[in-house]
């Protein structure tokens, strides 16, 4: 068997020891004589599979304990509506801070449940960058301010954490939670789909400050109300068991590489590869700001667009996959979150110096 090297943006690599383990446990689980996706959410086997997940994702990220997690569904999208849906709490508006393809999404979603104030955009900028914080128009009125801590099609991403005062911190950390250490209080609310750093596409992270939980819009949908769920253990309907399962697997493979300190400096020395070359060559084109550069997605484009697709079939000839940029900006993408080895990630750079070889 030949196992490729997996730059999707998502759903993206996971890690190799945790598809052995689950491809081990397919079958029987611990001696239940059944898979996990056979199990009852309600029964004995499950709840410790969902207490045990939930207890390594704490540990990882030093959860406090006045914080809920929930495993819910329908990804970063559905929370886009879900967020507002709970966080107004009887207020008009919002604040959002746009720097990219998924900061627009959120600001869309939102405006159907209230007023939106956009207080800093990067649109200026072509999406390159961030808006420093003492350029954003806070409404200090506003129910929450919300940010996308990293962008996974333009490859930006915060490296601070923005004091927005009083008013609640809400975070789409879809494509970086837990490749770095996280100080959880200084957020009200902290969402992210599963499909780049946790597990398998279908469940999505939620943890939530004790008291921002409640009045939810009364259209709120009993299923994405975050008091009915925290209050069911997430439990109000069946959630994604087999997803949580693979979840539960990862953040223990995080764990034994040594937590999230560990995977920061994992992280660092894989997206310095890529950037040293985008530093010190003409052929290639990095866009984005040097201080919002992303960690775990890294854009470049080539100096003709008529390369990409003779650099794209070299790359997969060599076992590198998923390499093309979204279709919004083109060029080339190297998404290269937690499971993606330094060996990926060097074979890349062999390469890129290759075809700069043979190219430039």
């Amino acid at each position: 068997m030949t196992r490729v090297f997996n730059f999707s943006p998502g759903p993206a690599a996971l890690p190799e020891p945790v598809l052995r383990r689950a491809a081990e446990e397919m079958l029987d689980w611990h001696g239940s004589g059944m898979s996990v996706m056979e199990m009852s959410h309600r029964g004995k086997e499950f709840i410790s599979i969902h207490a045990d997940a939930e207890a390594r994702l704490r540990r990882l990220l030093a959860v406090p304990a006045n914080y809920k997690v929930l495993f819910m569904q329908g990804g970063a999208i559905a929370e886009n509506a879900i967020v507002p849906m709970n966080m107004l709490r009887g207020k008009a508006s919002a604040d959002y801070v746009d720097t990219g393809e998924w900061s627009k999404k959120s600001i869309k979603e939102a405006t159907k449940y209230g007023r939106v104030n956009v207080a800093a955009s990067a649109a200026d900028s072509g999406y390159t960058t961030i808006p420093p914080r003492e350029s954003w128009r806070l409404d200090p009125d506003a129910a929450y301010v919300h940010i996308c801590s990293n962008e996974t099609i333009g490859g930006v991403q915060y490296h601070f954490t923005p004091d927005v005062g009083n008013v609640p911190l809400v975070a789409d950390m879809s494509s970086d939670i837990l490749s770095r250490p996280l100080d959880v209080s200084k957020y009200g609310l902290i969402y992210g789909g599963a499909q780049k750093n946790i597990g398998p596409a279908g469940l999505t992270i939620v943890i939530v400050r004790d008291d921002l939980i409640g009045q939810a819009l009364p259209i709120t949908p009993s299923a994405f109300d975050y008091k009915q769920q925290a209050d069911n253990d997430s439990m109000f309907n069946t959630p994604p068991t087999y997803a949580i399962y693979i979840a539960g697997l990862v953040f223990e493979w995080l764990e034994q590489r040594g937590g999230l300190a560990a995977m920061e400096a994992h992280n660092r020395a894989k997206a310095a590869l890529i950037y040293d070359v985008l530093d010190t060559t003409s052929f290639y084109k990095a866009p984005v700001a040097r201080e919002c550069r992303s960690w775990m997605n890294v854009p470049f484009k080539l100096p003709d667009e008529k390369l990409d697709a003779e650099f794209l079939k070299g790359a997969e000839a060599r076992g590198m996959v998923q390499l093309k940029g979204h279709r919004s900006v083109g060029g080339i993408r190297a998404s290269i979150y937690n499971a993606m080895p330094v060996e990926g990630v060097q074979a890349l750079v062999a390469y890129m110096k290759e075809f700069e070889a043979s190219r430039g």
